[in-house]
């Protein structure tokens, strides 16, 4: 399989293709199924009527793609990808958002996959997203579940470049700024970052099952790993492989 490449594809059928530990490290974060459905082009939250709810809704998807689904079905879709994760990928940092739409499938998940659950990192994003209706909670933080495919039971990471006692289990960073018009739910590239640096070394494969506008991809590249992406969206590609590409042209120009 070709490295350093976006794959425009579901994500499922670039990992069939890929043989066992095949990747380093994963680090995703895949759409929150935010009950947000198009209609007349823009989005519309489903379980609110407040005029700002579909405004502030944060979506991984674009165009006439809905964050929607049944929640069984979204939990099918992400157990299928786990279960493919923990195959090719020996350590995987799995984002996620607990959201009406997907609290009951995210929590359903890591209680199938327990004995692979390493930790579960508290990603405090600083900034309450104000909440869709009278009596919710504002949404501050997201977790990050870690899963192991081997050593999941001993807390230790087998593969770490940080001392004990320096990186706890919250991290406080911004949220991702917007690369895209039509995309609002990007991946902070200091959050990506922290990960690759600590729990990867240089030369390693990552991959991104939910690529998007392309930051693992392009972090990934800076740091001197390789990278695999999937993406579902044709516009997304094109805006990743642009982002990815021209950071590195201009490093390669300046060492001349």
């Amino acid at each position: 399989m070709e490295i350093n490449k976006i794959y425009n594809e579901n994500c499922l059928d670039t990992m069939r293709r890929m043989p066992d530990n095949f990747v380093d490290l994963t680090i995703t974060s895949p759409p929150y199924n935010m009950k947000l459905k198009v209609q007349k082009g823009k989005y519309q939250h489903i379980l609110s009527s407040s005029p700002w709810a579909a405004d502030d809704a944060r979506t991984k998807y674009c165009g006439d793609f809905e964050d929607s689904l049944p929640i069984e079905d979204f939990y099918k879709i992400h157990s299928e990808i786990v279960t493919e994760l923990l195959r090719i990928s020996k350590m995987i940092f799995y984002n996620i958002s607990i959201v009406a739409g997907s609290k009951r499938a995210f929590f359903k998940i890591i209680g199938e996959y327990s004995d692979f659950v390493k930790e579960i990192i508290i990603w405090d994003k600083g900034h309450g997203q104000p909440a869709i209706s009278p009596g919710v909670l504002n949404r501050q933080s997201e977790l990050i579940i870690v899963f192991d495919n081997s050593t999941a039971i001993n807390r230790t990471f087998y593969k770490c470049n940080f001392d004990r006692g320096t990186l706890s289990d919250v991290w406080k960073i911004a949220r991702g700024k917007k690369i895209s018009k039509d995309h609002g739910a990007v991946f902070p590239e200091e959050l990506v970052q922290k990960i690759i640096e600590n729990f990867s070394d240089e030369g390693d494969l990552i991959y991104d099952p939910f690529m998007g506008t392309g930051t693992t991809g392009h972090v990934a590249s800076l740091y001197k790993r390789n990278y695999i992406g999937s993406e579902i969206s044709k516009d997304y590609c094109k805006v990743a492989k642009e982002r990815i590409w021209n950071p590195l042209l201009e490093l390669v120009l300046n060492r001349k």
